[in-house]
């Protein structure tokens, strides 16, 4: 059974949080070669009966959808990370369990990352939402764009929005979920829910039960019940990161943990590579905005994070999105995936070669990689004053924020 890549979200909460902020982050892994574009939708009205086409099947739409930002690798429909106009963000780990997954095209879990976004306004919402989905689809597809081979996974999900988080751990239609209002938590590409269970599958426990795996005696623990062997196991070195900041975790220690090589949270490795990162801050107090950093490339150590605020009319940002193929997309024809075309964006392109600068000259790649992190200071110290302000924020002063970094980073590159 195919090792599942090994990607880590995590969520702080006041008091090991400063200044009254929830934050959030997450590193993806995903084969070295994929890209992974930032995108924006705006809210929308659906007429009755329309329906809307995931990575793999088509669903029911709902009436209204709301606005999102994702960071998604850029052949499939949905996402790996984002945020949506209320405040709620989710991450998904694809998890290996003792019940293997389906091959059988159906949702992914990246669709119900997006899906969650879209029609959940808090966090227990967009776990409904997902839950929902989940028993009335399936989970099931190809998690790669790969023709030669499926790889396929079951989810685990942090959702998370300025008062609480859920870890939600699924394997086929059945769940569990832990709701967090306090602390550090992480998850990576193992189980990690035990006997703490605020909500699951009303037949969870008469299936596993049907299944030997649990013979109702003793405590129930998720993580036991469906592991492989000790794969359940604590896999989480960057939480101790976390919590030794005391009541000091911000924007800025999030970033500096999603860039640790040494603990494994920035994964380099022969098959996988952190391909984009996200880390998000979210204010309990409703009057202060959301903000969102994307990398929108890979390596997180040699990526910068640039902030993005949801506002009406909000700039679309074209240089960090993949080129379109639409119907000749070889991730749509049946056999899928019969030829792999170029996905790469504007930005992914202009930080290949700053990469390459990198490894190959280190005085002027130092050089580029410390104008960079200037850069993206300045823009920390610029949203960190948003928050701190008395006044509201006038949205007209943030609606390019996001094509301004990303344009300025181009600039530099070049």
């Amino acid at each position: 059974m195919a090792a599942a890549p090994p990607s880590y979200c995590f969520v702080a909460f006041p008091p090991c949080s400063k200044d009254g902020l929830v934050v959030f982050g997450k590193n993806s892994a995903r084969p070295r070669d994929e890209v992974q574009e930032v995108v924006y939708f705006a809210a929308a009205e659906h007429e009755p009966g329309s329906k809307v086409e995931c990575t793999y099947i088509e669903i029911e739409q709902v009436p209204r959808t709301h606005a999102v930002v994702l960071s998604r690798p850029s052949w499939l429909w949905g996402a790996e990370m984002g945020a949506n106009e209320h405040g709620v963000c989710v991450a998904n780990e694809a998890v290996v369990t003792r019940e293997p997954a389906s091959e059988s095209e159906a949702l992914l879990g990246m669709d119900l990352v997006r899906l969650g976004l879209e029609r959940g306004a808090t966090a227990k919402e967009a776990l409904d939402v997902i839950v929902a989905l989940l028993e009335e689809h399936g989970q099931g597809g190809n998690y790669y764009e790969d023709g030669s081979s499926c790889h396929t996974f079951q989810s685990a999900f942090l959702i998370v929005d300025r008062n609480e988080a859920w870890i939600l751990e699924t394997s086929g239609k059945y769940w569990a979920a832990e709701k967090i209002t306090e602390g550090v938590k992480c998850i990576c590409n193992q189980l990690s829910l035990t006997t703490k269970i605020d909500a699951e599958h009303p037949e969870l426990r008469n299936y596993v039960k049907s299944q030997g795996w649990w013979n109702g005696d003793s405590d129930f623990n998720f993580s036991e019940v469906f592991s492989l062997a000790d794969d359940h196991l604590a896999c989480c070195s960057g939480r101790e990161s976390l919590e030794k900041q005391g009541g000091d975790v911000s924007a800025q220690a999030m970033i500096d943990v999603l860039r640790d090589k040494d603990s494994g949270v920035c994964v380099d490795s022969e098959s996988f590579l952190t391909t984009a990162s996200i880390v998000s801050v979210l204010p309990q107090d409703p009057s202060f905005p959301c903000i969102h950093y994307f990398t929108g490339t890979p390596d997180p150590s040699r990526s910068i994070f640039k902030p993005f605020i949801f506002v009406d009319d909000v700039k679309l940002v074209p240089k960090v999105q993949s080129p379109s193929f639409g119907n000749d997309d070889p991730a749509k024809k049946i056999p899928r995936f019969q030829e792999k075309p170029d996905r790469r964006h504007e930005l992914y392109k202009a930080h290949e070669w700053a990469r390459s600068l990198l490894e190959n000259d280190q005085d002027k790649g130092q050089k580029l990689m410390r104008i960079m992190l200037d850069l993206e200071k300045q823009g920390l110290e610029a949203m960190e004053d948003i928050l701190s302000r008395t006044e509201i924020l006038d949205p007209a002063e943030v609606v390019d924020l996001f094509y301004d970094c990303v344009d300025t980073e181009l600039k530099f590159f070049k």
